[in-house]
């Protein structure tokens, strides 16, 4: 039987590739989401990939998770810092059992101030960030691991 990941990456990560290149690196979305595929192919789990510049969107993909029973990698972006939506639908999901892997591309403990907090962080199983397009497959790895 598969485990099924739902992987979400937030606004403007649509844009990677050409978005200040010098910290979110060369990397499109699209190609990410290839070694996403990959990589969660080789561990036996199934994972869906979604991009959304949309608040109330990543809210309700987060709200369909819990429902399902799915664990999630989420890259929050921008949301990370100030939605409290999207955190409280972080502690909703995981106050029904699943995991939750937040995932940065930079180390925003590494970037401006108001980088270093996260919403997300009091719900999440654990974060990676920092390791570009990694961070994405590290996440897979551990949850894969946990699952052992």
């Amino acid at each position: 039987m598969s485990h099924h990941v739902l992987v979400l990456s937030g606004p403007n990560l649509a844009a990677l590739g050409s978005r200040e290149p010098e910290i979110y690196g060369t990397l499109t979305l699209a190609a990410i989401e290839a070694q996403v595929a990959d990589e969660a192919a080789s561990l036996g789990l199934e994972v869906s990939c979604r991009q959304t510049d949309d608040e109330a969107q990543l809210v309700g993909w987060l709200h369909e998770a819990a429902a399902a029973g799915w664990d999630v990698v989420l890259n929050p972006a921008a949301f990370t810092h100030y939605s409290y939506a999207v955190g409280d639908a972080c502690a909703h999901l995981t106050g029904t059992g699943s995991r939750l892997i937040e995932v940065h591309l930079s180390n925003p403990a590494s970037r401006e101030a108001f980088r270093h907090t996260s919403v997300v962080a009091r719900s999440a199983t654990g974060t990676i960030a920092g390791f570009g397009a990694g961070s994405y497959l590290l996440a897979l790895r551990a949850l894969a691991a946990q699952d052992r």
